[in-house]
């Protein structure tokens, strides 16, 4: 039987990202600019509804780039969700500031709102935000923006792995004053590596802002006959080839999109009576992109989370645990955290995140339910 992945790069059936690669080959715009980076940021701009994109060489050089433009630096204190990738939080310390790990709720499984409150009354100086659409799912960005509004506070949303997801009638990614999308190899759409830095400011601020991003991203080389440079710049823009990929793959957003909640539903309905198992928490008024499947196991049930990955490991099928929160994670040991009642290391003890293919078939589907299906008899 052929190996199951967790989720991987499908390409569209229709071709279009050869197209935009080929005509990149045929205009010999083989470059970090050009015609596919110009349109894939007005493309993603204009899905999302946000005034502006800048198109860079992955998500995390997109929330570097977004500390830097909130003016993030050395000894500032950002506020980072604790339950997620690294990625996120990397880019703090790059700039040598300090990163306070805040909680989640199990309402969204993003950052708890409750926890940012008191947060604040720890931190009152703090630079930025940062809050996760984990998995797909739409942190609580009414409360969020609400209480980062009160305190004067920019936000950064890592939308990396929610492309696609609404909030009350709004891409997730644009609320805050910036938000980063990720077009990793396992996102629900890829350039193979790549990331996508957007502005919600104001039309003008939006344009002055992303202009800087982009100027940074290309080593910061001033306007001038010579190579002259002021500021430390970065090798961070996408390339014309990888662009072209991504452009493709936007046209087949919405359909992996309503696969992968197709994906999610067949899990809810072949799983869902299960002795201890819980899923993913959806809400009406919202569309989660279910980039990855989630389900929960209790710990005093019949079988753990380990027992599940190990089952289908021995079937050639991809699982893995949910993020280890960061504040658990070696390398940021010794920056504060803000409890939420542990909320994040509970779901990462007892989650596990299922195959999310959109190539997956009806019988791989079926394959995966029997093995776990099997744990419990």
């Amino acid at each position: 039987m052929a190996h199951i992945y967790l989720s991987s790069p499908h390409m569209s059936a229709e071709g279009y990202e050869q197209e935009y690669v080929k005509e990149a080959f045929d205009t010999n715009w083989i470059a970090p600019l050009g015609k596919n980076v110009n349109e894939f940021e007005k493309e993603l701009a204009s899905y999302v509804g946000a005034e502006d994109a800048a198109a860079l060489s992955a998500g995390t050089a997109a929330i570097h780039l977004a500390l830097k433009a909130v003016g993030v630096k050395e000894g500032d204190v950002v506020f980072c969700q604790d339950l997620t990738f690294s990625a996120t939080a990397n880019p703090i310390v790059y700039e040598k500031a300090v990163p306070v790990f805040i909680d989640s709720d199990r309402e969204t499984w993003n950052m708890s709102p409750e926890a940012l409150e008191r947060a604040f009354e720890t931190y009152p100086k703090v630079k930025a935000v940062m809050p996760v659409h984990l998995y797909g799912l739409p942190a609580n960005m009414e409360r969020i923006m609400d209480i980062c509004r009160r305190h004067g506070v920019p936000v950064i949303e890592d939308a990396a792995e929610s492309l696609g997801s609404y909030y009350h009638g709004k891409h997730t990614g644009t609320f805050g004053d910036y938000g980063v999308f990720s077009f990793n190899g396992n996102k629900i759409i890829t350039t193979s590596g790549g990331g996508m830095l957007v502005c919600n400011l104001e039309e003008e601020q939006a344009k002055e802002r992303i202009s800087k991003v982009r100027f940074w991203a290309t080593q910061a080389r001033e306007s001038a006959r010579h190579y002259e440079h002021k500021e430390i710049g970065y090798n961070y823009r996408m390339s014309n080839i990888v662009a072209g990929i991504g452009r493709g793959q936007l046209k087949v957003l919405e359909q992996r999109v309503e696969q992968k909640r197709k994906i999610f539903a067949y899990y809810k309905e072949h799983l869902g009576d299960l002795k201890g198992v819980s899923f993913m928490p959806l809400h009406e008024g919202e569309r989660a992109n279910c980039w990855l499947s989630v389900i929960l196991i209790e710990p005093d049930g019949p079988v753990r989370p380990l027992d599940v990955m190990i089952a289908l490991e021995k079937g050639d099928i991809e699982s893995r645990p949910v993020w280890k929160p960061m504040h658990l994670q070696p390398v940021f040991a010794g920056y504060d955290y803000v409890d939420n009642g542990a909320v994040g290391s509970d779901l990462f003890r007892r989650g596990v995140c299922l195959p999310s293919d959109t190539k997956l078939t009806e019988e791989d589907l079926e394959r995966i339910c029997g093995i776990i299906r099997g744990l419990w008899k």
